[in-house]
C-alpha cells in the first residue's frame, strides 16, 4: 500500500469501479468475444489481448475486437452484428465471474465503518445488475451506475457527480476506488479523490501510482487511509 502524500483522506462516501476492481470479469468477456468473432468468421484473440480491451464499456471492447485496435472504426454494418452477438453470447455468462481475493471482507469492513457505497461501471446495466446478484453484492450499495445509466460514461466525470448528488455528499468528500487511467480521469475530472489496486485491466499496463492518491493491495486498504 502506497499514499503518494503519506496523508489521511476525509471521506464521506466511497464509490468502487467494478470490471478488474471488485470481480475478475475477463474470463467471461473473453469467451463471449470470441463466440462473437467466431461467428462473424473472425479468428480469435488471447484473452491477455482481450482483457486488455477492458475498461470503457461493450461497445468499445467490441470496435477493438473487430479491428485489433485501440480507437479504430470497424465497419459499421458488421458491428451492429457484432454487438448483437456479444450482447447475446455474454448475457449467458456475464453472472459467472467471481470477485478478487479480500474484495467481500472489504465491503463489509467499509459498511461497518458506516460509509454510503456506490458501485459504478461502463458495463451495461444488463450485465451489471446480474453479476451483482448472483455474488450477494446488492446488498452493500447504496447506489448502483452503469454505462447506460446516463448519456455518458467514464473517462467523463458525470457519473461520479451524479452519485455524489444521489448521495448528498460534495464530490470532494468522496472516493472512487478503480483499477485504470478511465477511473483515475474521471477522479481527477470530478475532483474526488482516487486510490488504484494494481491487479485489474488498465488496458494492460501498470498503474501510475504517481497519477493516483494511492495504490493498495486491496480494496479493503483503503480503510487505513481515511478519517
Amino acid at each position: 500500500m502506497r499514499s503518494t502524500e503519506n496523508k489521511k483522506f476525509k471521506v464521506k462516501a466511497i464509490m468502487i469501479d467494478l470490471d478488474g476492481t471488485l470481480m475478475h470479469t475477463a474470463p467471461e468477456i473473453a469467451r463471449a468475444s470470441n463466440k462473437m468473432l467466431t461467428a462473424l468468421g473472425k479468428p480469435t484473440l488471447d484473452e491477455w489481448q482481450i482483457e486488455s480491451y477492458i475498461g470503457e464499456g461493450a461497445h468499445v471492447l467490441i470496435k477493438r475486437c473487430l479491428t485489433g485496435q485501440v480507437a479504430a472504426e470497424p465497419d459499421a454494418a458488421e458491428y451492429a452484428e457484432a454487438q448483437k452477438l456479444f450482447f447475446e453470447f455474454y448475457a449467458n455468462n456475464a453472472a459467472e465471474s467471481k470477485p478478487y481475493p479480500n474484495v467481500v471482507e472489504g465491503l463489509e469492513a467499509f459498511k461497518k465503518a458506516g460509509y454510503p457505497l456506490a458501485c459504478v461501471t461502463n458495463k451495461p446495466a444488463s450485465f451489471t445488475l446480474p453479476l451483482l446478484a448472483a455474488n450477494d453484492f446488492m446488498q452493500f450499495f447504496e447506489l448502483v451506475v452503469s454505462g447506460d445509466t446516463l448519456s455518458k460514461k467514464k473517462p467523463d466525470p458525470d457519473q461520479l457527480i451524479y452519485i455524489c448528488e444521489k448521495l448528498g455528499v460534495s464530490v470532494a468528500d468522496a472516493l472512487l476506488i478503480g483499477d485504470s487511467k478511465t477511473d483515475i480521469t474521471a477522479a481527477r475530472s470530478a475532483g474526488c479523490s482516487v486510490f488504484a489496486v494494481p491487479y485489474g485491466y488498465n488496458q494492460g499496463q501498470r498503474v501510475d501510482a504517481n497519477a493516483v492518491d494511492a495504490l493498495i493491495d486491496n480494496i479493503g486498504d483503503a480503510l487505513d487511509l481515511l478519517h
